[in-house]
């Protein structure tokens, strides 16, 4: 198995988000060789970027944590798409006391409700945030 050039199967993080929501390339436990090229590729990338092994290590998982909670996160809510955020969103604010829980209404109301709201573009806003704090050594904050 080659972990490395045009047939590793590289693919945009958007895309990976998709394609980790119902395929054996999310295997955790038994990890095929798409999954160990795909890792290959991003770890890879890292360091060509200059990034030291203990960093790309890091950055590796943060990258990969974010993806895998998002994806998990995106399958389990109670809605499918953007069309049944105001079903699902519209019966909790009916049946929450007003005074209960203000913030989460008034994100609701604000941001989620507001017409164009699609959660799945969280995704590209956190990921964003995920790549700009990532650096190569001695441009990051020493974690150690």
């Amino acid at each position: 198995m080659s972990c490395s050039g045009p047939e590793a199967g590289l693919s945009t993080p958007a895309v990976d988000r998709d394609l980790a929501g119902g395929c054996d390339w999310a295997s955790r436990s038994r990890p095929g060789p798409a999954t160990l090229r795909h890792h290959d590729a991003v770890i890879g990338a890292l360091r060509a970027g200059g990034f030291s092994v203990a960093m790309a290590a890091h950055a590796f998982s943060l990258i990969d944590s974010y993806l895998y909670g998002f994806v998990l996160q995106e399958l389990n809510l109670p809605f499918s798409g953007a069309e049944e955020v105001d079903e699902v969103a519209g019966a909790i604010l009916r049946e929450m006391p007003a005074d209960a829980c203000p913030h989460l209404a008034e994100l609701a109301t604000e941001h989620v409700l507001k017409p164009g709201y699609d959660y799945a573009d969280e995704f590209a806003f956190g990921l964003t945030l995920v790549l700009d704090a990532l650096s190569p050594d001695g441009t990051a904050r020493a974690w150690a």
